[in-house]
């Protein structure tokens, strides 16, 4: 077996910081927001298998959230106001995305570019809806959690962020927001969480 770059590739994505124009009270980068976008996605998926008579592979959908944008170490993180300034843009955009993802997948060793086709090629609607919903998330949970810091530079984006994962119409968005998203302000102290006996 030849030599592969795959994943001295994906170790890059500790160094591609989000949110570049905005300040931060806590830089985030894509493999952090990778891994969180993976857990929201395997819980939004246990949500509607539990409580919305969904049939979702939760383990599937994490694994898929993991790679949603591995992309990103050939691109760095595009700014959502430039990534959506106008439609042309972002359909070029998304055509580099594209290059990028095939590119890493030529990476892999022949015989295990099939296990990464789905995650790194083209992920199947129902999944794509429930990863959109957790990236979309995760930035929120950026937003919740800069706006209790005092940083108002996120206020925008709380708001349109809020409106985009209210106009997903989800039910296990609603619930993930109601159940897990108040604790996010909390301190450990108010959180007074005891070990279990």
């Amino acid at each position: 077996m030849e030599e592969s770059h795959f994943f001295a590739l994906l170790q890059r994505m500790k160094y591609i910081q989000r949110w570049s124009l905005m300040r931060n009270t806590e830089v985030e980068n894509l493999q952090g927001h990778s891994l969180e976008t993976a857990m929201i996605a395997h819980q939004l998926g246990v949500l509607r298998n539990t409580y919305f008579d969904g049939a979702v592979d939760v383990n599937r959908l994490a694994v898929l959230a993991m790679y949603h944008d591995v992309s990103e170490v050939f691109t760095g993180d595009m700014p959502t106001p430039v990534k959506y300034f106008n439609p042309k843009l972002r359909a070029l955009y998304g055509e580099v995305e594209q290059l990028a993802n095939e590119t890493l997948w030529h990476t892999l060793p022949e015989e295990v570019q099939p296990c990464y086709e789905e995650a790194l090629l083209g992920i199947s609607d129902e999944y794509a809806v429930l990863i959109k919903a957790a990236d979309t998330m995760s930035a929120f949970m950026k937003c919740v959690t800069e706006k209790a810091a005092g940083n108002d530079e996120f206020n925008a984006a709380y708001d349109s962020i809020y409106k985009r994962l209210q106009d997903m119409n989800l039910p296990e968005v609603n619930l993930f927001l109601k159940v897990y998203v108040p604790s996010l302000t909390k301190s450990l102290d108010e959180m007074n969480v005891s070990f279990a006996k």
